[in-house]
Protein backbone atom coordinates (compact mmCIF):
# COMPACT_ATOMS: atom_id res chain seq x y z
CA UNK A 1 0.00 0.00 0.00
CA UNK A 2 0.94 3.24 -0.65
CA UNK A 3 0.42 6.96 0.58
CA UNK A 4 -2.56 8.08 -1.65
CA UNK A 5 -4.31 4.62 -0.26
CA UNK A 6 -4.00 5.72 3.49
CA UNK A 7 -4.40 9.45 2.33
CA UNK A 8 -7.77 8.17 0.62
CA UNK A 9 -8.64 6.87 4.05
CA UNK A 10 -8.35 9.99 6.00
CA UNK A 11 -10.44 11.51 3.35
CA UNK A 12 -13.05 8.95 4.20
CA UNK A 13 -12.93 10.55 8.19
CA UNK A 14 -12.80 13.88 6.56
CA UNK A 15 -15.98 12.76 4.90
CA UNK A 16 -17.61 11.39 8.07
CA UNK A 17 -16.54 14.59 9.96
CA UNK A 18 -18.40 16.49 6.81
CA UNK A 19 -21.75 14.03 7.39
CA UNK A 20 -21.72 14.89 11.23
CA UNK A 21 -21.54 19.47 10.60
CA UNK A 22 -18.12 19.52 11.34
CA UNK A 23 -14.95 20.86 9.02
CA UNK A 24 -14.29 18.07 7.01
CA UNK A 25 -10.26 17.03 8.01
CA UNK A 26 -9.68 13.12 8.35
CA UNK A 27 -6.45 11.52 9.67
CA UNK A 28 -5.35 7.83 10.56
CA UNK A 29 -2.44 6.70 12.12
CA UNK A 30 -0.24 3.62 10.02
CA UNK A 31 2.23 1.04 11.79
CA UNK A 32 3.60 -1.26 9.70
CA UNK A 33 1.04 -1.31 6.82
CA UNK A 34 -1.79 -1.36 8.69
CA UNK A 35 -4.49 1.53 10.32
CA UNK A 36 -3.95 1.41 14.18
CA UNK A 37 -6.07 4.74 14.66
CA UNK A 38 -8.72 6.44 13.07
CA UNK A 39 -10.10 10.06 13.86
CA UNK A 40 -11.83 13.17 12.66
CA UNK A 41 -12.67 16.81 13.40
CA UNK A 42 -15.38 16.41 16.11
CA UNK A 43 -14.62 19.91 18.36
CA UNK A 44 -18.35 21.18 17.46
CA UNK A 45 -20.35 18.07 18.45
CA UNK A 46 -17.83 17.50 21.58
CA UNK A 47 -18.02 21.00 22.65
CA UNK A 48 -13.97 20.57 22.95
CA UNK A 49 -11.58 22.61 20.90
CA UNK A 50 -8.79 19.66 21.03
CA UNK A 51 -11.21 17.45 19.15
CA UNK A 52 -8.53 17.79 16.21
CA UNK A 53 -8.99 14.84 13.32
CA UNK A 54 -4.76 14.37 14.33
CA UNK A 55 -5.82 14.09 18.28
CA UNK A 56 -8.45 11.87 17.53
CA UNK A 57 -6.43 9.27 15.99
CA UNK A 58 -3.54 9.72 18.29
CA UNK A 59 -5.59 8.89 21.11
CA UNK A 60 -7.39 5.96 19.06
CA UNK A 61 -3.54 4.55 18.18
CA UNK A 62 -2.30 5.05 21.71
CA UNK A 63 -5.43 2.90 23.65
CA UNK A 64 -4.86 0.04 20.72
CA UNK A 65 -1.16 -0.14 21.03
CA UNK A 66 -1.22 0.53 24.61
CA UNK A 67 1.18 3.43 25.24
CA UNK A 68 1.08 7.14 24.58
CA UNK A 69 4.50 7.04 22.38
CA UNK A 70 4.13 5.47 18.92
CA UNK A 71 7.58 5.38 17.59
CA UNK A 72 7.28 4.06 14.05
CA UNK A 73 4.30 5.46 12.82
CA UNK A 74 2.96 7.69 10.30
CA UNK A 75 0.17 10.26 10.73
CA UNK A 76 -2.13 10.17 7.54
CA UNK A 77 -3.73 13.86 7.45
CA UNK A 78 -6.27 15.61 5.28
CA UNK A 79 -4.74 19.31 6.55
CA UNK A 80 -1.50 20.56 7.08
CA UNK A 81 -1.11 20.46 11.40
CA UNK A 82 -2.14 23.09 13.39
CA UNK A 83 0.28 24.10 16.17
CA UNK A 84 -1.56 22.13 18.56
CA UNK A 85 -1.86 18.20 16.44
CA UNK A 86 2.24 19.40 15.94
CA UNK A 87 3.02 19.65 19.48
CA UNK A 88 0.95 16.33 19.94
CA UNK A 89 2.56 14.72 17.23
CA UNK A 90 6.05 15.39 18.15
CA UNK A 91 5.16 14.39 21.99
CA UNK A 92 3.85 11.00 20.26
CA UNK A 93 6.86 10.30 18.46
CA UNK A 94 5.49 9.95 15.46
CA UNK A 95 8.12 9.09 12.77
CA UNK A 96 6.40 10.85 9.89
CA UNK A 97 3.01 12.70 9.03
CA UNK A 98 2.00 12.68 5.63
CA UNK A 99 -0.78 15.78 4.97
CA UNK A 100 -2.86 16.48 1.83
CA UNK A 101 -3.92 20.16 1.58
CA UNK A 102 -1.83 22.88 3.28
CA UNK A 103 -3.64 25.38 5.79
CA UNK A 104 -2.21 29.12 4.68
CA UNK A 105 -4.00 30.14 8.13
CA UNK A 106 -2.47 27.51 11.04
CA UNK A 107 -0.36 25.32 9.20
CA UNK A 108 2.70 24.64 11.18
CA UNK A 109 4.85 22.95 8.05
CA UNK A 110 5.77 26.08 6.25
CA UNK A 111 2.38 27.93 5.75
CA UNK A 112 2.19 30.19 8.52
CA UNK A 113 5.50 28.97 10.41
CA UNK A 114 7.50 25.52 10.63
CA UNK A 115 7.64 23.89 13.61
CA UNK A 116 8.49 20.77 12.59
CA UNK A 117 12.06 22.29 11.47
CA UNK A 118 12.83 23.38 15.12
CA UNK A 119 16.13 21.87 15.54
CA UNK A 120 16.01 22.56 19.33
CA UNK A 121 13.19 20.16 19.56
CA UNK A 122 14.11 16.49 20.96
CA UNK A 123 11.98 14.74 18.80
CA UNK A 124 12.01 15.33 15.10
CA UNK A 125 9.27 13.88 12.75
CA UNK A 126 9.54 13.40 8.84
CA UNK A 127 6.89 15.27 7.01
CA UNK A 128 5.32 15.33 3.82
CA UNK A 129 3.10 17.45 2.25
CA UNK A 130 0.43 17.58 -0.96
CA UNK A 131 -0.63 14.03 -1.21
CA UNK A 132 -3.88 14.30 -3.11
CA UNK A 133 -3.89 17.68 -2.16
CA UNK A 134 -6.00 18.82 -5.08
CA UNK A 135 -8.98 16.22 -3.76
CA UNK A 136 -8.10 17.41 -0.02
CA UNK A 137 -8.49 21.08 -1.23
CA UNK A 138 -12.08 20.07 -2.63
CA UNK A 139 -13.70 18.51 0.04
CA UNK A 140 -12.56 21.65 2.50
CA UNK A 141 -13.72 24.45 0.13
CA UNK A 142 -16.70 22.54 -0.81
CA UNK A 143 -17.71 22.27 2.75
CA UNK A 144 -17.08 25.92 2.70
CA UNK A 145 -18.74 26.91 -0.19
CA UNK A 146 -22.29 24.80 1.60
CA UNK A 147 -21.96 26.95 4.46
CA UNK A 148 -21.51 30.47 2.71
CA UNK A 149 -24.81 29.52 0.43
CA UNK A 150 -26.82 28.76 3.66
CA UNK A 151 -25.48 31.25 5.20
CA UNK A 152 -23.79 30.14 7.82
CA UNK A 153 -19.89 31.11 9.25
Amino acid sequence: MNDEYFMREALSQARAAECLGEVPVGAVVVREGVIVGRGFNSPIGESDPTAHAEIAALRDAARKLENYRLPGCELFVTLEPCAMCAGAILHARIARVIYGARDLKTGVHGSVVDLFAVERLNHHTEVVGGVLAEECSRVLSGFFAGRRVKGEQ
